[in-house]
């Protein structure tokens, strides 16, 4: 080849790069210059923000951006539930895609990052005549397929899936009687077991015992809908944390084994609470509602003049992050929590494990902050501290 005629074969070839470019930017509403061996020109991948349903579909992820709160989105033993999640997802499975809920700290932040292009809807609350969803601005076929969609029956649904799934009726379990020979002292088939791992975090084994029996009432075969297995109800992820093979998470022995490892490690994350009697109470409490909304109502009860290491001074608080006065708090980070679960069981387990002991446990007829016992029992619809 002459460099006469690569020069000329160069020259044409980029005369048809270029005329192509061309017809690309007037398909496109913006392009990005590109730097080439001949200089720069226009990109022909599409930069434009309109991104619709059959993106979405080829994409192949919903991304809803909605508040924290009971009737919203929040996160339940590693689960998530809330009403505008179960018909999000719902939604999503309909279009053939996952589902991403990001959650924003209020409705401004919600408006801005959809306006931003970061998320395909917003998710309100329901109103009489459908989803109070907002779709963004270029996504008039997700806003069309979004109002075909939806029928006032969906929103029954989803509340009636809810309410099971947060009821004793969503766990498979056979129920055992809490003692197996009271006579004898013996609680349970595995208390061997028990005795053998408490001992490694220095625990009481008839804590532990009452601590199983909370978690299924000794069945080692017992499932909850959220995926918790076993004796000790651990969740997979858990079980791969620990290093609990899926195929052992319900043998009793390997059950409660790593059971106990994940309680040591509560234990270490809770260090910071000197007193045994008052840190076992927090690791009973993060076990069940999560580490770190544990440590959410610790940081409230330090924020009201209260002790963060005192179990008594940290439960209305726990209670108190179902009430949006509180999970909307600064100093929260992990948004709302069902405290009056946690609450119970740590205070069922503990009277179980009194039982145990032969010790008569005395119910104080103040709450935890001087509260009076009625008004204690009222805080689930008004809460005060």
């Amino acid at each position: 080849m002459t460099a006469e005629y690569r020069q000329s074969f160069v020259q044409g070839g980029l005369c048809l790069l270029l005329a192509f470019a061309m017809f690309i930017s007037c398909q496109q509403k913006r392009q990005e210059a590109v730097v080439t061996p001949w200089g720069e020109i226009t990109d022909t991948i599409p930069t434009d923000d309109s991104f619709d349903l059959d993106d979405i579909q080829r994409n192949g992820e919903l991304i809803a951006l909605t508040l924290t709160g009971p009737a919203t989105y929040y996160d339940y033993r590693g689960r998530h539930l809330g009403a505008q999640y179960l018909l999000a997802q719902r939604f999503a499975d309909k279009l053939g895609v996952s589902l991403r809920m990001e959650v924003c700290r209020d409705t401004a932040e919600m408006r801005r990052r959809l306006e931003a292009g970061e998320a395909d809807l917003i998710c309100y609350p329901m109103t009489k005549h459908g989803p109070g969803w907002l779709t963004g601005s270029d996504k008039a076929d997700l806003e069309q397929e979004l109002a075909a969609w939806y029928k006032p029956s969906l929103m029954y649904e989803v509340k009636k899936e809810e309410d099971f799934l947060l009821s004793a009726r969503s766990v498979r379990r056979r129920v055992f009687a809490p003692m197996l020979n009271r006579a004898g002292g013996v609680i349970s088939h595995y208390d061997g077991f028990f005795q053998r791992y408490a001992a490694t975090i220095r625990w009481d084994w008839r804590l532990l015992a009452a601590q199983c029996y909370q978690e299924s009432t000794f069945d080692p075969q017992a499932r909850s809908w959220a995926g918790a297995c076993g004796l000790m109800q651990i969740m997979p992820s858990t079980a791969d944390h620990l290093g609990l093979s899926r195929s052992q998470i319900f043998e009793p022995e390997q059950n409660i084994a790593a059971a106990v490892r994940y309680i040591g490690e509560l234990e270490q994350s809770f260090g910071d609470i000197r007193e045994r009697a008052e840190r076992t109470k927090f690791v009973l409490a993060a076990y069940n509602g999560g580490h770190f909304h544990i440590r959410d109502a610790m940081a409230l009860a330090e924020k009201n003049g209260r002790n963060p290491r005192l179990w008594r001074d940290v439960e209305p608080f726990v209670l108190g992050l179902s009430q949006p006065q509180y999970y909307n708090d600064p100093v929260v980070k992990n948004g709302y929590m069902r405290g009056s679960e946690t609450a119970d069981y740590v205070r069922k387990i503990h009277e179980r494990w009194n039982g145990y002991r032969g010790v008569k446990t005395v119910r104080s007829t103040t709450g935890p902050t001087g509260v009076p016992q009625k008004a204690k029992r009222e805080r689930k619809k008004k809460f005060q501290v």
